[in-house]
């Protein structure tokens, strides 16, 4: 889905860039320039950004762990 109509910015470019190392809303707002026009997109790119970040550190926590032990 489009975010931001000005440049043309979907959540999956802003997901793409978290994934390859944005991590805040100020480095996908330079990396994407989304939010440079009109603002109106700025809650919406800030709501992807969080669930976004949310979702890989959940991701990368799990990893730390990866083995279930269970006490027999």
């Amino acid at each position: 889905m489009y975010v931001c109509l000005c440049m043309g910015v979907t959540d999956g470019q802003i997901r793409d860039a978290i994934n390859e190392g944005c991590c805040s809303y100020r480095d996908v707002r330079n990396a994407l320039e989304v939010a440079s026009q009109c603002g109106k997109c700025a809650t919406l790119a800030k709501q992807v950004v969080r669930e976004t970040l949310t979702e890989v550190q959940s991701s990368q926590a799990a990893l730390a762990y990866p083995a279930n032990f269970v006490m027999a």
